[in-house]
């Protein structure tokens, strides 16, 4: 390795070189494709970033080397560690989506050696003409297996090819399904396999394992409870979803504990603030979907929680690699809900880890507070008796009045309760008021349904439903007054009611409905047969739009009405 290579390295504290790094760098150093896999957080960045800035020519033709990753934050940090190449005048240009072109493109025309991108981004500036890889001579594929799971293989193969066939080549995974083994085959010369494990599936010794049976409700709660482990770190918690990411953010909030979320539906300007924030110890907890489980490096991450099951051991493997990372210590904690515990065995199966069932915890479990020695009190004790308890669905302050349709008054939530507690008088009363009435009323009750009487000064907003649709009435000071004149001249509000509809209909050319026609009459009955007639060939539209005219006018009466029931809405 070149001197000054070292130097740069040992400035960061970086003296000894890790398995993947000693066996690939002899191999790659002369010239040779390379295949390597190794666990991840064991050092594969640098073992093909010193062979690939220490076989470009700094005055030759650019870009010379390229470098494709799946996720943006991995292409950041790729950058990152080589930055070393300033040693020798390399140029770095990072490109990858959701930013802008300007500052790419210029970095790209000023002469950068080396381009660390991802596929799509790359294959759009390729088709644009903007970038021109004719006269690349190293090209590594970094995290392939996970180019592979995201469906990049199209675009990386097209990026290939645009490369010269004399190229050198290097592929680096943690993980190498079949798909990456034939891609290799296909698009490298004689590769040599370098494998850092013994194990395809072994984990950092250094991680302390655990699977625990959870509540889905209690999953925030104990989440909260782990975090009070004393001497941590920072902690990734891993998740299925984006909306999950974001209601665990703020579930964690009320809790006390401050994290920030990284997914694809953030703005990427928002998703590097966020990991900032997170490596500057600003966040104690970063919660993420499988975006952050490739490649991120964060220094001082000692617990790792897979908040929801991984799918797989390989899922599992990528996700607790972020902590134990460069030989340290860590913690990996899994959850999984009843329905799955089968395929957590399956993981620990496979990892070797299967040697007693999976306990069942909960918040309050002593068993949490004597495995990670927690303190005696929770989070939610020091917020006081706020707990995240299941919001109503119900909106706020909504009370469902009951109707009370012969009085023809409606009750409030405080009249509701105070009539409650008037007993059996009450009700005698009402059966008083009642029988007194019922004379008049029989004759009319089952043709009219209209709302109950409202006083003069308030209005009331009465939904009024009918067979066709529900239309949302206002009963104003107009209607009120035709209701007492009619009750002053001895008629029931519903004769009333009638007359003044079908004389409306009348005014307006378009006669009315059978019942609410005047004495019969011989031409009257022809009439009223006509009309029926053409009615129902109109399939009763005529009916049902005279119904609901005089339904949104708080007026008439709604002819195939079944019932009428008020409510008295926020």
């Amino acid at each position: 390795v070149d001197d000054a290579f070292v130097s740069a390295l040992a400035d960061q504290g970086i003296e000894t070189a890790f398995p993947i790094q000693a066996l690939t760098l002899p191999v790659a150093l002369s010239g040779a494709d390379v295949i390597g896999q190794a666990r991840t957080g064991t050092g594969k960045t640098l073992a093909f970033g010193l062979a690939l800035l220490q076989r470009i020519d700094p005055s030759g033709p650019t870009p010379q080397a390229l470098v494709i990753v799946p996720t943006r934050e991995l292409c950041l940090q790729v950058s990152n560690d080589l930055t070393i190449g300033a040693a020798r005048g390399l140029e770095i240009v990072s490109i990858y989506g959701g930013v802008g072109y300007d500052d790419q493109l210029a970095k790209l025309r000023g002469g950068a050696h080396i381009v660390v991108g991802t596929p799509g981004r790359l294959l759009d500036l390729k088709q644009r003409g903007d970038l021109d890889l004719s006269n690349v001579r190293e090209l590594v594929l970094d995290e392939a297996d996970e180019m592979l799971d995201m469906g990049f293989l199209p675009d990386v193969e097209q990026l290939i090819s645009a490369c010269p066939d004399d190229r050198h080549t290097m592929l680096f995974s943690a993980t190498m399904p079949s798909e990456v083994v034939r891609l290799g085959r296909r698009y490298m010369n004689q590769p040599t396999f370098m494998r850092a494990d013994q194990e395809e599936h072994e984990t950092a010794p250094t991680v302390a394992q655990h699977f625990f049976q959870v509540h889905r409700m209690d999953k925030p709660r104990i989440l909260a409870r782990l975090l009070q482990a004393p001497e941590r770190g920072g902690c990734f918690v891993f998740v299925r979803t984006k909306a999950m990411a974001d209601r665990l953010v703020r579930d964690l909030d009320e809790l006390g504990v401050t994290a920030v979320a990284v997914h694809g539906d953030l703005r990427q300007a928002s998703r590097e603030k966020n990991l900032q924030r997170f490596r500057d110890g600003k966040a104690d907890v970063l919660v993420a979907t499988e975006v952050a489980a490739r490649g991120l490096d964060v220094d001082n991450v000692s617990h790792v929680v897979n908040y929801d099951c991984p799918d797989d051991e390989k899922m599992y493997l990528h996700r607790i690699g972020r902590t134990a990372r460069a030989g340290q210590d860590g913690v990996a904690v899994t959850f999984a809900q009843f329905n799955e515990v089968e395929r957590a065995n399956l993981i620990r199966k496979a990892l070797g880890l299967a040697d007693e069932p999976i306990r069942e915890v909960f918040s309050t479990s002593d068993e949490l507070t004597d495995l990670f020695d927690l303190p005696s009190d929770t989070p939610w004790d020091r917020r006081g008796s706020k707990s995240l308890a299941p919001k109503s669905d119900l909106p706020v302050g909504k009370v469902r009045e009951s109707d009370d349709k012969r009085s023809g008054t409606s009750k409030t939530g405080s009249s509701r309760a105070s009539s409650s507690r008037a007993g059996s008088s009450q009700r005698a009363k009402q059966s008083a008021e009642d029988t007194s009435d019922t004379t008049s009323r029989t004759r009319t009750r089952s043709r009219d349904r209209a709302a109950p009487d409202t006083s003069d000064s308030a209005p009331t907003t009465e939904r009024v439903r009918t067979r066709e649709r529900t239309r949302t009435t206002a009963s104003d000071d107009s209607t009120s007054g035709t209701r007492k004149a009619s009750d002053r001249d001895g008629q029931s509000p519903g004769r009333a009611r009638k007359r003044g509809s079908t004389a409306r209909r009348q005014d307006q050319g378009g006669g009315g409905s059978n019942r609410n026609k005047g004495p019969r009459t011989a031409s009257g009955n022809s009439g009223r047969k006509q009309q029926g007639g053409r009615d129902r060939q109109n399939g009763g539209r005529k009916d049902r739009r005279e119904v609901s005219v005089d339904a949104a006018r708080g007026t008439g009466q709604p002819r195939h009405a079944r019932r009428v029931k008020v409510e008295h809405l926020p």
